[in-house]
């Protein structure tokens, strides 16, 4: 099994202080859906009714890895960002 190590602190660019700083790592996780928001209302509207499924139903999972967003917080100003995720097996933060 492929397993990255990412260290708990990296000295990265923060748009906000427009320098180098050092930020804290850690990973992303999504918050929980609600289901008044306005796309969720609509995609079960869009669901409803006669004329058949509206989505294609998935039948079987092609990926065998998700992809890992990093969310990095400047340790100087607080702002937070998301770094693109890589697609891997495993990821520890260390």
């Amino acid at each position: 099994m492929v397993k990255v190590n990412v260290p708990k602190e990296i000295t990265t660019y923060c748009p906000k202080c427009k320098k180098h700083q050092a930020h804290a790592v850690t990973l992303y996780k999504p918050g929980k859906r609600r289901p008044m928001a306005k796309g969720e209302r609509a995609h079960e509207r869009k669901k409803r009714g006669y004329g058949g499924q509206k989505y294609p139903l998935q039948r079987e999972f092609a990926k065998t890895t998700k992809k890992q967003t990093l969310k990095l917080k400047c340790k100087v100003c607080s702002y937070t960002r998301h770094k693109d995720g890589v697609r891997l097996r495993k990821l520890v933060i260390a």
